[in-house]
């Protein structure tokens, strides 16, 4: 099984924000993520890409305000 993660683009640089992703759910200006186990976590974010071939999808991070 191949498992996608998210990454968030910040600073000019993808960084990994969660591994094995089951969920992303829009709320607005946040973004709410869970994985395979039940973790849950919440940015401020857009949607920037997704690479299938490659399991990732990559979000924005948005500046505060």
């Amino acid at each position: 099984m191949c498992d996608t993660n998210l990454y968030l683009w910040r600073d000019g640089k993808e960084e990994l924000f969660m591994e094995s992703i089951d969920r992303i759910r829009p709320e607005g200006e946040t973004v709410v993520v869970r994985d395979i186990f039940g973790e849950q976590r919440t940015l401020r974010a857009r949607f920037r890409e997704t690479r299938l071939s490659k399991n990732r999808i990559v979000f924005e991070e948005l500046p505060e305000g």
